[in-house]
């Protein structure tokens, strides 16, 4: 069984919306801990990282917001993600996006020390593909993979990464909301694209089954990072950056299940949660019920009950 450590990051200054400070407390209260228990999983709650801020530079572009605070998150998130990976399987329970540019520059160190190349299955409707120079919101949830893939811009203000994800060990499910800037740089990139148009043309089952093979064939470590607004605004409404046309529960769920079937698994970001936009908690509870799927419930052992 998988030793899992839990791990708060109650940041929401890299999204324009407050509320997913309250992400960590909400997973927690919907049973995240007691599922994984059932499972048979041992489970350690680390309990909420607080990062140290200290005053930056200004940078030039003034439509950012909570540089000072979102870097802080950084750094913190880093080197608490590098020692969880050493220690077994860290679940990081968001907070907005932002916290991505530090759990995964973690995450690549302490796979590295392994001898492995780390994989991303990054599950939203946005790619956060931005820069500091080319953010026009400000929000700094935009920009967590240019910044792990090691793109230009972000020193001296976000601490230097010193692995770098290669952009074509990511594959990105769900887009659907994209600025124009962004096609272009994560085409040129050779990040694996698959928008919801060619999930619709195509189904899930096979660029995820391509895409997990590769990681099989590098053994390579893989990282989840699960926005809520993955999902559709219909059954998951706690989110800041609810976009029409997500995935639904059942195509959730199979991703969990053929990644769990992979064995694959190293590390998971659950994000955006924002309890303040929720409906009697049914996101939280949704994403307990995905994160269960992912440590190994099976269909079958579905117990009937209430879904709001």
């Amino acid at each position: 069984m998988t030793q899992c450590i839990l791990i708060g990051a109650p940041v929401q200054e890299g999204a324009s919306q407050r509320g997913s400070r309250m992400g960590p407390d909400a997973l927690r209260t919907a049973g995240l801990v007691e599922e994984l228990a059932n499972l048979g999983h041992s489970v350690e709650d680390r309990g909420d990282v607080m990062p140290k801020i200290r005053t930056l530079p200004k940078h030039h572009n003034s439509a950012i917001h909570h540089l000072n605070e979102v870097a802080a998150w950084t750094a913190e998130l880093s080197e608490t993600a590098y020692q969880g990976a050493k220690d077994g399987t860290p679940i990081f329970m968001g907070g907005d996006h932002s916290l991505a540019a530090g759990t995964i520059p973690g995450i690549a160190r302490a796979a590295a020390d392994a001898g492995k190349p780390l994989f991303v299955l990054w599950l939203d409707a946005h790619p956060d593909y931005h820069t500091l120079d080319t953010t026009k919101s400000g929000n700094l949830h935009g920009t967590p993979v240019a910044y792990f893939t090691g793109q230009s811009g972000f020193e001296p203000h976000f601490p230097k990464v010193m692995r770098p994800v290669d952009p074509k060990n990511i594959c990105m499910m769900g887009l659907r909301s994209v600025d124009r800037d962004e096609v272009k740089a994560i085409q040129a990139a050779g990040i694996q694209l698959n928008d919801m148009r060619a999930l619709d043309e195509f189904g899930i089952a096979a660029p995820l089954r391509s895409f997990l093979a590769r990681v099989q064939e590098a053994n390579g470590w893989l990282h989840i990072s699960l926005d809520v607004d993955f999902l559709d605004p219909s059954i998951a409404p706690a989110v800041g950056t609810t976009v029409p046309g997500g995935a639904t529960f059942r195509e959730a769920h199979l991703i969990m299940e053929m990644v769990e079937e992979a064995g694959l698994l190293r590390s998971l970001d659950i994000v955006e949660l924002n309890p303040f936009l929720d409906e009697r908690g049914r996101t939280a509870r949704l994403l307990v019920d995905l994160t269960a799927s992912l440590f190994g419930r099976r269909v079958l052992d579905r117990m009937t009950g209430n879904y709001p």
